[in-house]
């Protein structure tokens, strides 16, 4: 089964870059796209179908902003729109879809970088999320939940983590969060699962020549249950071509 994540930062943007022909040629399984930043009726037939995907998209109530779709090949048993908060629903942030004993999510946690309200706003989205997983967990059932998390979780995990313990997206109040989901909750970091190594990085600011320099951030994941992750045999971070300021996260996992 192979799972491929991006924030596309703008769907139609990143179908102008090539992203729709890419997808033809990846076989994927399941999709999840974030920041779709688009509505229903701009949504062209192809945009509703990459790599012969089928789904379902999350829009977001202000046009231009935020949303996530998941898309699959095979067609789930059940879906789920939403946390059931509506301030964090109007926004498009959240997708499952069931399949068995299996579900996948497409999330985009909020960014807090640019005033203290959306800093705030995150902390509570985390503590929802974090409620969320808990009680999934009670099920039983495996889940990958694939997004941009909008926190890099170890110093290994950004280029300049030094000059970043004060920002958004490297506060140690961020760090110890996915920690806790880590370490307490049994939640898996699918990806440094398999890759260990310093420097890889899934977006990277339009600033200061950072993609050519790989000056980034690890923000995007995939987070899964034990079980799942226990199957993930391969990744890679899809650098070129480019799509978005965010690069593809893909991981295969050897499940039916």
């Amino acid at each position: 089964m192979k799972v491929i994540t991006l924030n596309c930062n703008g769907l139609r943007a990143a179908t102008r870059k090539g992203f729709l022909e890419w997808m033809d040629a990846q076989q994927a399984d399941v999709l999840c796209l974030q920041e779709t930043r688009i509505q229903a009726h701009q949504l062209t037939d192809a945009m509703q179908a990459p790599g012969g995907l089928t789904g379902r998209f999350h829009f977001a109530e202000k046009p231009g902003y935020s949303g996530v779709s998941l898309l699959t090949r095979q067609a789930p048993d059940a879906w789920q729109t939403g946390l059931g908060w509506d301030a964090f629903d109007a926004e498009g942030r959240f997708l499952r879809a069931d399949w068995g004993n299996l579900s996948v999510v497409s999330l985009y946690l909020p960014s807090g970088t640019s005033k203290d309200e959306r800093q705030q706003f995150k902390y509570e989205t985390m503590d929802r999320l974090e409620q969320w997983m808990v009680e999934f967990q009670k099920t039983g059932r495996e889940c990958i939940i694939c997004g941009d998390w909008n926190i890099a979780h170890q110093e290994v995990d950004l280029k300049n983590w030094k000059g970043n313990q004060k920002n958004s997206g490297f506060l140690p109040e961020e760090r110890a969060w996915l920690t806790r989901l880590f370490d307490e909750l049994g939640w898996v970091d699918v990806f440094r699962q398999l890759n260990p190594h310093p420097d890889q990085f899934t977006w990277w600011s339009n600033r200061g020549q950072a993609w050519a320099k790989n000056v980034g951030w690890r923000i995007d994941y995939q987070i899964a249950t034990p079980g799942i992750a226990a199957q993930a045999v391969a990744e890679s971070i899809h650098r070129e071509p480019r799509f978005s300021d965010h690069a593809p996260l893909i991981i295969d996992y050897n499940w039916p």
